[in-house]
């Protein structure tokens, strides 16, 4: 039975394309990492929380910081995948908006290419619930770097039936910071910080990326192989691999003391 907190294109679409995700989606750029960790302090013996974690694209890039790791996902698809790309940190089921932890039992919460999903109000009211007094939230998304022509195209691709089947939240006009900033978040101000980030792929790759997309993955076969039949054709000619440009940007807020207020 589907979780009604989670969205229908989120459960059907993730579940159905889980091990597209794992293939195809990029990593994430180790000097936005590298700040999340410094900033939230990510180190041995802080318990940090992977949420909405998917199959664990970020989780495995904070394995080497030696923290007390926990990840969170909704999709039981997604966990499998998880258990296999990252078997040594435990992935649990749970939602934004109910977090299966104690009061302020936890150091950190990050959330990488996922906070469009959650109702914001309720996720930070949840999220803060978890944190200990001073905790942080730290957030990461990749974008398609549509200014170079061809990814512009790619992504006239992958939207193509977007808005006529799903209602789908997530747009890479939105800035976070404002968002936070006018909601009753509970996180003051975000901190922001924008990179770059390239993933190596092969025309195979690609198309896993693509048909990744949650509204994607959802349709059936036929609908599919049209997608995939319009990418292979616009990368025909290119070598067998190149890179898919994003830009990157990663937040990051603390928790506000409300007591005090």
């Amino acid at each position: 039975m589907t979780d009604p907190s989670i969205p229908l294109a989120a459960a059907d679409g993730f579940g159905q394309g889980a091990a597209a995700y794992e293939a195809g989606r990029p990593s994430y750029p180790a000097d936005a990492v590298g700040w999340l960790v410094e900033e939230i302090g990510i180190t041995p013996g802080r318990r940090i929380v992977d949420l909405a974690a998917g199959t664990g694209k970020l989780t495995r890039l904070l394995v080497p910081t030696g923290a007390d790791l926990l990840a969170v996902e909704p999709v039981a698809a997604m966990r499998d995948q998880f258990r296999v790309a990252v078997p040594d940190v435990e992935v649990v089921e749970g939602t934004a908006e109910a977090l299966p932890f104690d009061d302020h039992s936890v150091d950190g919460v990050v959330v990488a290419q996922a906070f469009h999903w959650f109702d914001l109000v309720a996720a930070c009211r949840e999220i803060r619930r978890v944190l200990r007094p001073g905790g942080s939230l730290g957030l990461i998304w990749n974008s398609r770097d549509v200014s170079v022509p061809w990814v512009a195209e790619l992504s006239r691709i992958i939207r193509w039936d977007e808005r006529g089947r799903w209602q789908v939240p997530y747009t890479v006009e939105v800035d976070w910071a404002e968002r936070f900033a006018s909601d009753e978040t509970g996180f003051g101000p975000l901190r922001t910080f924008h990179t770059t980030y390239r993933q190596r792929l092969d025309e195979d790759t690609l198309v896993a990326r693509v048909l990744s997309t949650s509204y994607l993955a959802s349709q059936d076969a036929d609908a599919q192989a049209v997608v995939a039949d319009r990418v292979r054709r616009l990368v025909a000619g290119f070598p067998d691999t190149f890179d898919l440009p994003y830009v990157t940007v990663a937040y990051l807020g603390v928790a506000e003391d409300r007591s005090m207020r």
